[in-house]
């Protein structure tokens, strides 16, 4: 009888359990969306409690149908995203700030001056994206969580509240409160960890007025964060892998050496390569992060965070019903011979690397009487292209890397139309996997090996199977032309930006 692990995507618009055999098979699947909330414009959050419910309701429904043992669980979150919760009752003291939330960009602007220090310790620019200014403006505003803070220092908040990034959040429900712990790369997303030392920096979390001891204990990706029980399904199952969703996919599409490099079409779109040893330090609007290596260690990554990329289809279907469906996307691109001018900046919660606009705000140009809604819908799956485009084209700068072949996985990379598209804009070679679900199937990866369900990364990594490769067909005049037109097109939004200020 096989053995399995099962792994948690706890993600920004739902929760994904799978169960994965021996072979790298994932044989069991559950998936619940979850609700967004945004009470007003540029803010995003979730119910904490929610969260909880469909992690939940996935987990029974995948293990409850287990064929065999489940030797190990892995979870995977989303990152950045902010909770408190109280230390003795569970509570949440607030609604999640989701990480694409703008509410603290004139906090990030008032501390500027601290911008270079923060970047040299955390590889991170001070921007709302990240966990450190969204806890203070949580400590800021909830009267109890304010008092904690202040009540005596780090002991007596640590005794009341505690700080937790998604994973870190469902630690301590899976546990029933027993761990309060968080991995690495998470921890590299808060703008309070120092990369290079691994450890909760005192001074940054003093200017941001975050008290140390509401932050979580941080360990490798690869460790024992305790034994789930609170899941009847799962009690007693060790919990053995803990990885950011970017990361985890880096891990998954099986990019442990230097230079391999993947890109998630997810609702945001994030193109991570792994630089090993070096920590490459970005003057050009990338973030130096720490993802996986092959042995479960703590090894460096480049990073280009695009804040939108899916999440304009599901704005084009969900706020103006331009598509019924997702899925409708490909054949509607494909319905037109060309985008007709129309180029779609989804600038929709500001744009990320390498621009890192907080106040940027989504156009779509180039529309005329001949524009229909297939032309709109292209440009927003032309955008992802672009997009990752213009951070390859930083990455390629200051990694002194040329990667060779792109890896994609994510929602997004089942559409054909993209995946081409993105080759023939990058010009190498787009690589889609059997599995697509690449940051589940890492976190898998990462509990499995520590299980001894497989005893390296390389047996792993050869359980993947190419779906399809798309290789670059466009000639080098289309290209340009259509990159001329999303400069201009960018260049339009930040003018128009400019002039609301």
């Amino acid at each position: 009888m096989s053995d399995f692990v099962l792994a948690i995507d706890q993600g920004t618009t739902g929760t994904t359990t799978i169960l994965v055999d021996e072979s790298g098979a994932i044989v069991r699947r559950a998936y619940r969306e979850i609700p967004q909330y945004f009470p007003q414009p540029g803010w995003v959050e979730h119910d904490p409690e929610e969260i909880w419910r469909s992690v939940v309701e996935t987990v029974d429904e995948v293990a409850a149908k287990a064929p065999g043992p489940i030797r190990a669980l892995g979870l995977t979150n989303q990152r950045e995203t902010t909770i408190l919760w109280d230390r003795e009752s569970g509570r949440p003291l607030h609604k999640a700030i989701v990480w694409q939330c703008r509410r603290t960009a004139d906090l990030c602007r008032e501390l500027s001056p601290h911008a270079e220090l923060f970047r040299s310790r955390t590889g991170l620019p001070l921007d709302a994206y990240f966990s450190g200014t969204k806890i203070r403006w949580l400590l800021d505003r909830i009267p109890e969580a304010r008092d904690a803070g202040k009540s005596g220092g780090a002991s007596a908040a640590r005794a009341k509240i505690a700080f937790g990034t998604v994973e870190a959040w469902l630690l301590w429900k899976l546990t029933g409160g027993k761990v309060h712990a968080t991995d690495c790369t998470n921890a590299s997303r808060t703008l309070l960890y120092d990369i290079h030392r691994r450890q909760w920096d005192p001074e940054l979390a003093d200017i941001l007025h975050v008290p140390i001891g509401i932050l979580p204990e941080v360990r490798d990706s690869s460790a024992h964060f305790g034994d789930v029980s609170e899941l009847a399904s799962l009690r007693g199952v060790p919990i053995l892998g803990v990885v950011g969703d970017q990361q985890g996919a880096l891990f998954g599409q099986g990019c442990f050496e230097r230079g391999s490099l993947k890109n998630t079409y997810g609702t945001g779109g994030f193109l991570v390569l792994n630089t090993g040893d070096e920590a490459v330090d970005s003057k050009r609007g990338l973030v130096t992060t720490l993802a996986v290596n092959g042995d479960g260690r703590p090894c460096f990554a480049l990073e280009g965070s695009i804040f939108i990329a899916g999440a304009a289809i599901q704005w084009l279907r969900d706020g103006l019903s331009l598509l019924k469906s997702s899925s409708e996307s490909e054949p509607m691109a494909r319905a037109v011979p060309d985008n007709g001018g129309v180029y779609f900046v989804p600038a929709l919660v500001g744009l990320g690397a390498p621009h890192w606009r907080m106040d940027a705000r989504g156009t779509i140009v180039g529309l005329t009487r001949g524009a229909k809604r297939e032309h709109i819908v292209r440009a927003a799956l032309e955008a992802m292209a672009y997009q990752t485009h213009d951070v390859m084209d930083v990455m390629r700068a200051e990694a002194r890397v040329l990667p060779k072949r792109l890896a994609v996985d994510g929602g997004a990379a089942a559409n054909d139309f993209l995946l081409q598209f993105q080759a023939d804009i990058l010009d190498i070679p787009v690589i889609r996997p059997r599995v697509i679900e690449s940051t589940s199937w890492g976190a898998a990866a990462i509990a499995g090996i520590r299980a001894g369900v497989w005893e390296t990364s390389a047996e792993f990594a050869k359980l993947s199977a190419i779906d399809r490769a798309f290789e670059p067909a466009m000639s080098d005049r289309e290209r340009d032309q259509y990159l001329r037109g999303w400069q201009r097109a960018l260049a339009q939004t930040l003018a128009g930006t400019a002039t609301l200020e």
